[in-house]
Formats: structure tokens, sequence, C-alpha cells
């Protein structure tokens, strides 16, 4: 679903809220405080609600020139001021010391505190793959206005097993799963679905529901052709289940090698989560009302419905206000002291957390009804353009399931669920991995990741790719 994604970024090391790169778990009430913030509407009234994100896009207009002004002041201090930490020097005098850093400091903050709407760049500008290092090129290999499927080409590297990692589509990009990308890149051809922001879509391009979601798997599994691979992490694990049954109903030549679900939501009845207890407490009307609002005039979806993911990151900023608040404060703090080092790595952070993408209200509200209230693939009732989906037809795909011990978003039994589904797939390839020690981010980001569960993964690929 939506909470996925956020909770695994709210469990980022830079702020102490959570499970950080090593992947240790976070407190399991998290998936209840999730679910009492999101059940507390951000807004009053229904009709103040339809004003929400036009207010909310008046106020990020209006100040952005002040913040312009105050990062164009900072950088002009920071010019002037001597390089590194702050010392007692007469050039640290003249430069106006102690008044001067603060006010730096006071300035870049005051500029950082905003959300922005467009994806970040990876930045994997190489990677070592059998003793080699190869040059990272981004290519665009098709493109459809909700999103593009992106492939990181080695320059000049060795073929590899390609591998479609799909990823949420969650109120922020595909760049979360930039540490993800990095460790695959080692052993594959690694392609990703770039989701576009909801709200930069002209509403003449129609809307965008879970079908359409799976429609997009099976035309880029389709154009990467036969012999592919697919990984999908939490959210889209039910979608991705449901392109491979379709793709093996249809015996379509490039249903994929391997399919490699982690953390993800194939049956909710199952060790159910605060998120999961919020989903069935609430009617379809409530999220709808509540959780649904139109793209401002000023922007290229104009009128499009969608759920926006500043009223997502909205909820999970005020479940952890006092340790956001204290990143910032120690942020101030490292650049009033000259420590730009250690400031980095907080600001990287919230440059990635602040970057929030839009949900198109037809996937979002399909997501809750389908996968979290009725949990339709598990029942045998998901249906695809009028075909119902039968994951019994999978039988040259082999499945490996992957769940975090201490996950409080996607608990153990969830994921596993798949296995029981797909009773057509040859015993030997099928697989499950309980990761001990680690909670929803651990599972696919930080050393545990890198070091315990991809070699599994890429075994099984590898294993399947002949």
């Amino acid at each position: 679903m939506w909470v996925p994604q956020v909770s695994r970024q709210e469990t980022a090391s830079v702020v102490p809220c959570g499970e950080g790169a090593s992947g240790t778990a976070r407190s399991t009430k998290g998936g209840s405080q999730i679910a009492e913030q999101l059940a507390t509407p951000v807004h009053g009234s229904t009709r103040k609600s339809r004003m929400l994100y036009t207010t909310y896009q008046a106020q990020h207009t209006i100040l952005e020139p002040w913040r312009v002004m105050a990062q164009g002041l900072a950088d002009c201090l920071h010019q002037i001021l001597p390089s590194g930490p702050a010392e007692s020097s007469l050039e640290e005098l003249l430069a106006g010391g102690v008044f001067s850093r603060s006010m730096a400091a006071a300035h870049e903050v005051f500029a950082r505190l905003k959300l922005t709407h467009a994806r970040p760049a990876f930045d994997i500008a190489s990677v070592v793959c059998q003793g080699r290092e190869y040059a990272i090129t981004e290519e665009k290999v098709m493109s459809t206005p909700f999103g593009t499927l992106l492939r990181f080409r080695k320059e000049g590297g060795p073929e590899l097993p390609r591998v479609l990692l799909v990823a949420p589509m969650s109120g922020h990009f595909a760049t979360l799963l930039r540490d993800t990308v990095r460790t695959l890149l080692q052993d594959h051809d690694v392609y990703i679905t770039d989701w576009h922001n909801a709200r930069d879509v002209p509403l003449r391009h129609g809307p965008f529901g879970l079908d359409d979601y799976t429609d997009h798997l099976i035309r880029f599994l389709d154009r990467m052709g036969p012999g592919s691979h697919l990984m999908a992490i939490c959210q889209p694990c039910v979608a991705a289940l449901a392109a491979t049954s379709l793709m093996a109903q249809d015996a379509h030549p490039a249903q994929p090698r391997s399919l490699t679900l982690m953390a993800g939501p194939i049956d909710c009845r199952v060790n159910p989560t605060g998120v999961n207890e919020l989903a069935t407490s609430k009617p379809m009307s409530w999220f709808e009302e509540n959780m649904i609002h139109k793209v401002p005039w000023t922007q290229r979806g104009a009128g499009r419905k969608v759920y926006p993911g500043f009223v997502q990151l909205s909820a999970f900023m005020a479940m952890n206000r006092e340790r956001h608040q204290k990143a910032f404060e120690d942020m101030y703090a490292h650049i009033a002291a000259g420590e730009h080092d250690k400031a980095a790595h907080t600001k990287a952070f919230y440059e990635e957390y602040f970057a929030v993408a839009d949900l198109p209200a037809e996937f979002y509200l399909e997501t809750v009804g389908k996968v979290f209230q009725t949990y339709d693939l598990p029942r045998g009732a998901l249906s695809w353009r009028d075909t119902m989906v039968d994951p019994r037809a999978i039988r040259r795909t082999a499945l490996f399931t992957v769940e975090g011990e201490r996950d409080d978003i996607c608990s153990v039994g969830q994921t596993v669920a798949a296995q029981d589904l797909c009773t057509s797939v040859r015993p030997y390839w099928r697989t499950h991995h309980v990761q001990t020690g680690v909670g929803h981010y651990g599972v696919f980001s930080g050393r545990r990741w890198q070091n315990e569960i991809y070699p599994r993964v890429r075994d099984v690929i590898h294993q399947t790719a002949a």
C-alpha cells in the first residue's frame, strides 16, 4: 500500500526513529502509531478538505522566493567564512565569527524546510562487477504517461540476468530503492519501474488503477524480452504476482523465470498489523472523503484526483515530530560549527525524504479495497480487466519470498502466503526466507540485505537463468 514505503523511510538511519542501515528493528508499536496518525485527517470538514491542496500549493509558492533568497545568503556567508570547523582566528573574526555562522546555518535550515515534487537523481555513477568497475548510464527503455522502464546500463559490461525491480507507488519516488539497485547491479542487468508523480500527469491521459499498474508490469517484461526476472518490494508484490499469473495463463513468452517477493501484503488476514486494522476499520467512503484531493489548476495534472504525498508525509512527520525536530537542530548546530561533513548526511536524507509524489486516486482506493479490505488475491477473487487471476497457472517461474522477523508493517506470514497460492510451481523452485533481527526496511536495504538476503536472491536468479 502507500504506508510501507513511507514507513520504510521513517526508519532510515539519519533520523533515530527506527531501524537504520544495519537493519535493527523499530518498536512493534510502530504499526499502531502509523494507523493512529493516518486515521486522524489533517484537515477538518469535507468542505475544507476540498481546499487543502490549493492552500498547500499557495503557501509553497509564496514561500519559495524567500527560501531561494535564504539559501543564496547562506551560500554567500559560507564563501566568506573560513572552511572547516569554527576556530578562534583573525580570518574567522573578520568574516563575522559566530554571528555569521549562526546566520548562515539558520538561513540554510529554513531553505531546506520544504517539500519538492520532482524525482531526485539515483546518483549511481559506477559499480564493480566481476572485479571490474563499469560506468552506469540511465537509459529510458520505455515510457508511458504514468511510468518509465529505466535501465541502469553498464558501459561495455558483460551479459547478465535481466531483473525488473518493481518499486512501490507509495508517496515517494523509486530512488528510495537506490541501495537495492546498487547491490543488484553487482551481478545483474537491472531495470526499475520509475513511476511518475501523478500531479504531473495531464487529466487527458485518463485514470490509473491497480489494473493499469499490473498492465505496466506485463508490458515492461514484454519489452525486456524472454528470460527476465521479476523482483517486487512491499506494496507491488500483489501486482507482481498477478502479472506473473496472467502471463502464465496466457503462455506469454516473456513470463519471468523467477519471482522474488519481499515484505509484501499478499494476504493481510495473516497476523494483521495496526495499518491493516485501520484499513478494515473505515469504510471506503472515509478514505475517499478524507484522503483524496484534486490537483490545483497551476499544475500539469490540474483536476486529477490524487492521494497527495504531502498528506501522507504530514502524518508521519507528526508521528515523530520530536525526532525530526532534533535532526534539524543537530543539522543547524553542525552547520554553525562549520562541521559540514556531519551535516551532509542529514541534508541528503531530507532531500530524499521531502521529495514526495502523489498517487492516482484510483490506484490508492483500489489498493485499499482489494488488497487490505477484501483480500481479493488470496481469496481467488482478484480479476484483471475481467480476467480472473489464477496463481496456480504459474509453472515455469521460480518463487522466492522474503520476510523480516520484526516487520511491523507487513508482518511475518503475509508474504509467504504466496507460496500456498502458487501450487503448480515445483517444490524445489519454491523458497522462503525469514531474516532475523530486521524490520521492514532491513529486508531490502542495509547490511543484512547486502550480506544475508541478497546472496539468496542472487542464487535464485542465477540458478534459474540458464
